[in-house]
């Protein structure tokens, strides 16, 4: 990990446990010093869509989330759009899929998966 790298002792972005586990156990499949890289993307219907990837290599001003084996990386210009986010994940009738309630989307698609600021 770089010096460079931001460590938040209070993250602006959280995870709760049913997003730590599920992240650690994909993870746990995946090659030595991979993590998930959650960020934004312009699309979707609603405006913006939000990605899921599990890389391993890292930028120097990436936000780091890490707790119980599930890291999660943030670049600066996708944390502009997931500031005081919190990443969970479901499992129920409907199916399994990672949720992010971000309060500072003003609209979003059915699905959940797109949004607008």
């Amino acid at each position: 990990m770089s010096e460079a790298a931001i460590e938040a002792p209070v993250a602006p972005v959280e995870m709760t446990d049913n997003a730590v586990k599920r992240i650690s156990e994909i993870l746990k499949t995946e090659p030595e010093g991979s993590f998930l890289r959650i960020g934004v993307d312009g699309g979707g219907c609603s405006g913006f869509t939000y990605t899921y990837k599990i890389e391993t290599e890292r930028a120097d001003d990436d936000l780091i989330l890490a707790r119980d084996g599930a890291t999660v990386m943030i670049d600066p210009v996708s944390l502009e759009f997931l500031q005081g986010c919190r990443i969970d994940f479901i499992n129920n009738l409907m199916g399994r899929m990672f949720k992010i309630e971000n309060p500072a989307a003003t609209a979003s698609c059915g699905c959940g998966s797109s949004f607008a600021v």
